[in-house]
This record gives C-alpha cells, structure tokens and sequence, in this order.
C-alpha cells in the first residue's frame, strides 16, 4: 500500500471520530442549555453528527422549561450517576413557632413563589386539611344549582368562616372537583358554600360527573384543604401567600434545621418540540430524573374534570337528548376539556427515547408524548410520586372539540403514533388529582403498552381511547399486552385495572393481570369496580387470556365487533407468570 493510500485511510478514521461528540456537563445555572447550544455549534462548525451531552452527578435547577428543538435531532441526554433535573426551590431558615416550624418563601424569577406541594426530605407532605383520614370525610347535604350552592354540616366548616383561600375537594364518583370557596355562611346546623369563578359555573352546569352523587341515601363526600387553621397534625403544611410564609409540624424525628424542603416552581421541566413538518428526530435521554414540577392552574381556576384528569371549560346538559350520528343510543350532555401540565412534554417529535429514566415529585402528569409524535419509547423507566396522570399518550381533542365526538384531524399526522411504552415501574400517581389514571391513551394509533407494573392508583391503571362513541375514528392497532396492575382504585369507583372508550378496529388487550383492588367506604357505589371495563362506544377490540382473580368486568354501551375469549383466574399461570416487568 503506497503513502498515499494510508493518507486517506487515516483521514477517514480521523473523519469518523470527529462526528462523535461527548460533552461532559457538571450542575450549574443553565447548564443543560448550555451543553445544547454547545451541541448544536459542534454539528454547525464541525460537522459532528452523534452527540452525547453527559450530565454529572447532582442537582441540575432550573429557572424556565428546558427545551430541545429540531437542531437537536440526534442527541443523546446520558446521566453518569444521580442526575437530577429540578423545577424545585429550597426553602431554609426554619424557626420554630408553637408546634409548628415556619420559614420565608424566597422568590423566584422576581416574583413571590407559589406553590400546591412540599416535600420534606423526599417525602410529599400533606398540604393542610380538615382530615387525616379520608374515610371520617363529611358529606354533602343538598345541592342549589341555580344559585350555585353547596349546603354542608355547620360543624365541618366552623374552621374556614374567615378563610381567605381554602378550597373545597368534592367526590364525584370518578373524578374529584378542586373549588375555591367564596363564602360561606352558617345556618342552623347546616352551612351554604359559594365558590369562585370560573370552576363555580362549570361544577353546577355540568352533569357527568354529577356536581353531587346521591346513591343509597349517601351524597358526596369532601373536605377541606388550604387554611391555616386546618393545620393541626404533624406532617401538614400552609402557604401563606399574604405573608410569603410556609408553615410546617414536623413529623417525628425531623429536624428542620438539616431538612430538605423543596417547593415546586417551574411547570414543565422539558419540553421536547419542533414542528409538523420539522419534527425532532432521534433524542435520547437515558438514567436522568425528572422532580419537582407544579401546576398552579387549579389555585387560580380550580378543577372540574371530566374524566383522567381532563378538565372541562364548559359543559352543560342537553336537552332534549341530541341523537348521536350512527344513532346508536343519545348523548344527554356537552363538554369542551383541556389538558393539564405535564413535567415533560413531548410533540412533533419522531423516535423520542426515555430510557431507565425517572419522573417524581410531580404536581400534574408526569411524562406525555402530546401531538405530532411518532415512534418513541418510555422503557424501563420509574414514574411515582406523581398528582396527576403517570404518562399520557396522545390528543384528548384541542380544546374547541366536543369531548364526545369523533376525532379524525384532516392532518392525520397529528395522531401519536408508535409509541412503546414497557417495562415501566409506575407507582403512588393520581395522589392528588384522584381521577387521574397510571397510563392513559386517547387518540392513538398502532401505540404498545407492555410489561408495565401500575400500583397504588387513585382510579383506573390503564385507560385506552376516548369520544364516548362508536364511530370510525383517529385510533386503531393499539396493543395493551403483560401488564401486572394491583392495588388501584384507592379513592374512586366507576374504574377498572384496564377501561376502554370508542372505537378502536384491531385493538388487542391481551395477558395482562389485574387484582388487588381497595374499598374505600365514601365512594358512590361499592360494587361498580371492575377488573376489565369496555365503556361506551368501545368498538373491534379483541380482550383476551387476562387474568383476573374473578369474572368481574363490564361492557356498557359497546359498539360492535368486540371480542372477548378466556378471561378470569381461568386463565394459565404460565400466561400469568410472564406479566409484569421483564428482567433485562
């Protein structure tokens, strides 16, 4: 081989080498962005193509949403060790008063922090409310939609009578409203409860869920959060948004002088973006954890779900009965949703890797791939601690799309798409927003849930579709297969390990196991729980060899096409062996 020869072969290797890239980023004040930025100059100037920005170990704190652009396309996000990316503020300089410690609220980004949650060395504390246990709740006694009233014991508001900012959190068979108190006034042994607007409209127009379920003789039950003089019993907190003070009791054997104390200050931590038709492309985030993100909307508009957390900005009850297109049975009510906050977001994005990630200390959803999504993996990561939704796939509708119709966007790209979702720890989610589900899908195409391990759920573990109808629409080709759900419906009834809306041609739902269910004593009916629920619309879905510890489910107002084969503790233990999170 002559000189020249070797000249070029050594050049090619040089070449190869140089289109690998490693950053090495250490915690710092935009350091995440600054390694991006770094990235992206690396590919402009010179020609770098496989990217891997190396996050250090330790807290990377963040003042605004982290966000990866198309210039990103092919990036790998590794964490060598424990990093951490955080929304959270400190909070030190604890003193102590009475029983209670109190602290300084410290601004942030100029402005007076506010904030639905705390946690105390990593642990959620609980904002301060009229009960420790949730089961000694007060019922509602009657209802005045007209003049948009709640009437309750005297003896369960007696604390609030000058409250500035309390709230009201009222159970509605599967979903729970947040409202912000206006007034109330005592009346005897009974109290007449106003609430703010706009949640106040909301909560008395809309029908499902019913502003106050009566079953058996039983009304809702609620309590009451957010005032200092609910703060009586060890391990609560109280904002003091006038003052800029947090109050807290200390549990046992917390000292507060060392105490990590982290309040949520920035909404979503990551934000993972382009456009229709310049996608992201090929990202990868791998071992890094997501924590302390908050949501402030409901203490500025309250929350009136109707379902997964989906809140309504309008409803109201039809009368007479619209019937539907294809005329299979009529719609009584009319609703518009938006959609909560999640801690990472990701739209127009095409193959999005999570890998062994971990999403925690959430005020609202913890992972969703939104809008514009195709491809992707959520793999083997841990998703707990969480107020709302644990991972969220797909469009629920854009907010000028009635809940109950078909959703077929002429941009059908606009679907989520593809997506994986396996081999998921996902854990103590919905411990806030009760009505919120472990996984939930609503309009998505050819998307595989898989392996997941869901626990300790308010409500439903996984929830597929959505519209309420049969007719054709935006979904199909999902596949919801080993997943291993026990100890759900912590707080809500209506629910079942794996429930399903609309239509859904080749949709298979098969292998997974579903036991452990709770029962609490203030939900509406104690027997309407289920281990596997096609609800209404559910259409050319095929439910199959999951096992389940009885033949306990419910088919309610299905559309045609679905097959059931082989399901209850029939079912082979070598079928129910293999679900659950596969060891790697």
């Amino acid at each position: 081989m002559n000189i020249r020869s070797i000249a070029v072969i050594l050049s090619a290797i040089i070449s190869n080498i140089a289109f690998a890239t490693d950053i090495v980023v250490k915690p710092g004040p935009y350091a995440i962005e600054q390694a991006l930025q770094q990235a992206r100059e690396a590919r402009r100037m010179e020609g770098a193509k496989d990217v891997t920005i190396r996050l250090q170990a330790g807290t990377y704190r963040l003042n605004q949403t982290v966000t990866v652009r198309p210039e990103d396309s092919g990036t790998r996000i590794i964490a060598d060790g424990n990093a951490v990316v955080s929304g959270g503020v400190q909070i030190k300089g604890w003193k102590k008063q009475g029983k209670a410690y109190v602290a300084d609220v410290p601004e942030f980004n100029g402005r007076p922090l506010e904030f639905r949650q705390l946690w105390i060395n990593g642990r959620k504390a609980v904002r301060a409310r009229d009960v420790s246990d949730f089961e000694n709740m007060y019922r509602i006694r009657s209802i005045d939609k007209k003049n948009e009233t709640l009437y309750v014991p005297a003896a369960a508001v007696r604390k609030i009578l000058h409250a500035r900012h309390a709230e009201m959190v009222i159970h509605e068979m599967w979903c729970v409203a947040n409202l912000r108190i206006k007034s109330v006034r005592i009346q005897g042994d009974s109290a007449a409860v106003t609430f703010h607007q706009p949640e106040s409209h909301i909560h008395f127009m809309h029908p499902w869920p019913s502003p106050m379920v009566t079953t058996d003789g039983h009304n809702s039950a609620f309590y009451l959060t957010n005032d200092k003089a609910l703060l009586d019993t060890p391990g609560e907190w109280y904002l003091d948004t006038r003052e800029q003070k947090v109050y807290y009791i200390p549990l046992k054997g917390e000292n507060m002088a060392t105490a990590d104390v982290e309040a949520p200050a920035v909404e979503t931590l990551l934000r993972v973006c382009g456009t229709p038709d310049n996608p992201v492309r090929d990202v990868t985030f791998e071992g890094v954890t997501f924590s302390h993100a908050t949501w402030m909307r409901p203490s500025v508009s309250g929350h009136a779900p109707l379902q997964a957390g989906m809140y309504m900005t309008e409803a109201y009850k039809l009368r007479p009965k619209m019937i539907r297109p294809n005329g299979d049975h009529k719609l009584d009510n009319q609703g518009w949703v938006g959609r909560p906050a999640a801690a990472v977001s990701v739209d127009c994005a095409e193959d999005v890797d999570f890998l062994r990630c971990t999403f925690e200390h959430c005020a609202s959803t913890g992972v969703e791939f939104h809008e514009y999504t195709k491809g992707g993996n959520i793999s083997h990561c841990t998703v707990r601690d969480i107020g709302g939704n644990g991972i969220l796939a797909g469009s629920f509708g854009p907010d000028t799309h009635e809940a109950h119709l078909p959703y077929n966007p002429s941009d059908s790209r606009i679907i989520c798409t593809g997506l994986t979702i396996d081999n998921n720890l996902i854990t103590d989610v919905t411990n806030e927003d009760w009505g919120c589900v472990g996984i939930g899908a609503g309009f998505v195409r050819d998307i595989r849930i898989l392996h997941n391990e869901i626990s300790e759920i308010s409500y439903t573990g996984i929830s597929m579709g959505w519209g309420w109808n049969q007719q054709p629409c935006s979904m199909a080709n999902n596949l919801i297969s080993g997943n291993l759900i026990h100890h759900y419906a912590k707080h809500m009834y209506d629910t079942a390990g794996i429930y399903t809306l609309g239509s859904q041609p080749h949709t298979l739902i098969e292998g997974n196991v579903v036991r452990d269910i709770y029962t609490p004593g203030y939900v509406h009916d104690p027997n309407h729980w289920f281990y596997l629920y096609t609800d209404e619309g559910s259409s050319c879905i095929t439910v199959r060899n999951n096992w389940t510890p009885a033949e306990k489910f419910l088919k309610n107002a299905n559309g045609p096409c679905n097959t059931w084969e082989n399901n209850g503790p029939a079912v082979a233990d070598s079928i129910k062996a293999k679900a659950g999170i596969q060891k790697q």
